[in-house]
């Protein structure tokens, strides 16, 4: 099997098992709560992100960083997998699956957004045409269709779900400046921030219970969401000639993702849902088409 093949076959994988989490953190909520969930799934993503870096030869490097990269590891994992996760499974247990998934997808726009203050990148007509087109998504699935009304159908979700989109955007922007190992990285997050999932799981919820279901659900997220899926990417990104070659299957996700909602929750995949969703990857490709400003001379 050639390289670009293999990439490919690492990053269909990778697709499918994202395309599943919405789901599985739908069923989960069923039978535990959002904090106790993130605190199951956090200890199994740590476990699994430990095992990938020790396979890889890297436990060196999580134990040699700096004071000032512990801390910033810290504080990554303060946004990651916290506050992150906690909005977005608060998100979920508000809202039906094929609302929130899509909302959250929306984060790519955030990005355009917060680089203009965070990294002084100018605004371009085709950047805010695109942004532009993946709100009106947001406010069609916000407001199930009924745009005329303006009437949202959980504003406290809708505002969880697309908060949550910030956080995430905010955590993608701050880790670029981090320019250690990917894996390392991530470990040290995840390790962190199991330290403040943990406290709050307990205040928020009380001990965790020991409910399979829940415990399976969340263990199922922890591993393809947040732990080994992430590794299949990062080797399908490394095997391919280019990236854009891999990066686009990541639209099929939402739309695959909608389907799992349907057979697997059983929710039924409303009209405005597919429009919002469109609407939301069509301002992310759009985006695509915006030039890169000239560096410097």
């Amino acid at each position: 099997m050639s390289r670009q093949a293999q990439a490919y076959l690492y990053a269909g994988c990778a697709v499918l098992l994202w395309s599943t989490v919405a789901s599985a953190f739908k069923v989960s909520l069923r039978y535990v709560e959002a904090p106790h969930m993130l605190l199951y799934a956090t200890i199994v993503s740590a476990a699994v992100l430990l095992i990938v870096a020790a396979w890889q030869g890297k436990l060196g490097q999580a134990l040699a960083c700096s004071r000032k990269q512990y801390l910033q590891s810290a504080a990554l994992g303060l946004l990651n997998p916290f506050l992150y996760y906690l909005v977005l499974f608060e998100a979920y247990d508000r809202l039906p699956a094929q609302e929130a998934q899509p909302l959250n997808y929306a984060w790519p726009m955030v990005v355009v957004i917060l680089s203009v203050p965070l990294l002084k990148q100018p605004l371009g007509r085709i950047s805010l045409a695109a942004i532009v087109v993946s709100f009106c998504g947001v406010l069609v699935i916000g407001t199930r269709g009924d745009l005329l009304a303006f009437r949202f159908s959980d504003p406290i979700g809708t505002a969880l779900a697309v908060g949550s989109a910030f956080i995430w955007a905010t955590f993608w922007l701050t880790n670029l400046r981090d320019d250690r190992d990917a894996v390392v990285k991530l470990l040290l997050n995840f390790g962190f921030g199991l330290a403040f999932v943990a406290v709050a799981a307990v205040a928020l919820a009380g001990p965790p219970p020991m409910d399979l279901r829940g415990i399976g659900g969340s263990a199922y997220a922890g591993v393809f969401e947040m732990g080994l899926t992430f590794v299949l990417w990062m080797r399908a990104l490394s095997l391919s000639r280019t990236t854009a070659q891999v990066s686009n299957l990541v639209y099929l996700s939402p739309f695959l993702s909608l389907v799992f909602i349907s057979v697997i929750v059983g929710e039924t995949i409303r009209l405005s849902s597919v429009i919002g969703l469109l609407l939301i990857v069509g301002g992310i490709v759009i985006r695509r088409f915006e030039r890169a400003p000239p560096g410097p001379a």
